[in-house]
């Protein structure tokens, strides 16, 4: 017995068959058959109960899914303790990021990353959760950056890194010259947003109602697609807007946009890193997330961008 056998016996169980557990795992089926088979040999019992095309696990494999599960997240574990001592890796990280990751957070970071692990190499694509979860799936992708959790049976989701949305107005704004407003003297202000459904509108929302206020009673005159393009409806005087403020560090320091802070509302939020539970991340893709926190403790304690 051995570690690589416990994978494959939990990919077939979480994929449902040889040949979709054959085809994450880049093996072949009759590999995967194999090895699967080798592991039966050992126990002398069988793990899997096959009735045609369907396969299930028999009580022995049942016994077996808590001891395999453990396994895999022993070598996570041990992964992410040894990535801080792996300077010298080398790879190609294929990682996707939703719009203000991919945009405005992980640019900043991306020098820093490679000065310090030069042989690794990074390819980013810019898209949607759903996107990206199903390139995921597809094994397009190592892995991917998201603004909100999602519930998926076959991710894992863990926060990587912190973030606050704030009230964002143009110059010359009534409010820009303030230290601090309260939230009912904002809401009295029509609003640009983004658009119902992105992670940035979903985290505003929900924090307005933990607040008992109803955000369709916001005076809402427009709904945009992309940060850029409510930044640029904001800075033309359209209205106010509330993002995050890593998409606005350069306008702020132009004096194009203020960032007003809020004396009884706090817009924080968590970015999360997503991937398959059946295909184990890279050291290289483990040292890149641990980089991402690791950043984030910096910031936190005072650090600059």
């Amino acid at each position: 017995m051995n570690f690589h056998q416990l994978h494959i016996f939990y990919t077939v169980s979480e994929r449902g068959s040889f040949s979709a557990a054959a085809q994450t795992l880049h093996m072949t089926q009759p590999a995967v058959t194999m090895q699967v088979q080798a592991l039966e040999d050992y126990f002398g019992t069988k793990l899997f109960d096959r009735s045609g095309k369907k396969i299930m696990l028999s009580e022995a494999g049942l016994a077996l899914m808590p001891f395999a599960l453990r396994s895999m997240q022993l070598v996570r574990e041990t992964n992410q303790a040894m990535s801080a001592f792996t300077h010298m890796l080398e790879g190609r990280l294929q990682l996707g990021a939703s719009l203000t990751i991919g945009e405005y957070v992980l640019p900043r970071l991306l020098g820093p990353f490679g000065k310090e692990y030069p042989n690794i190499s990074i390819m980013m694509k810019v898209m949607n959760t759903s996107q990206i979860i199903d390139e995921i799936n597809r094994h397009q992708l190592n892995f991917g950056l998201i603004e909100a959790p999602v519930s998926h049976p076959d991710m894992v989701v863990e926060p990587v890194m912190g973030d606050e949305l704030k009230l964002i107005v143009p110059a010359g704004h009534p409010l820009a010259d303030q230290a601090e407003v309260t939230l009912e003297a904002a809401l009295a202000y029509p609003f640009v947003l983004r658009e119902r459904g992105s992670g940035t509108r979903r985290v505003m929302e929900e924090q307005l109602e933990e607040r008992g206020l109803d955000p369709a009673a916001m005076r809402i005159v427009m709904e945009l697609g992309s940060t850029g393009a409510v930044k640029s409806a904001v800075e033309a005087g359209l209205g106010i807007t509330i993002i995050s403020t890593s998409s606005v560090k350069h306008e702020a320091a132009l004096g194009l946009l203020k960032i007003v802070d809020l004396a009884d509302a706090s817009f924080k939020r968590q970015f999360y890193a997503i991937h398959l539970k059946s295909t184990l991340l890279p050291i290289s893709a483990v040292t890149f997330l641990g980089f991402l926190r690791s950043h984030n403790i910096h910031l936190k304690n005072g650090g600059m961008a």
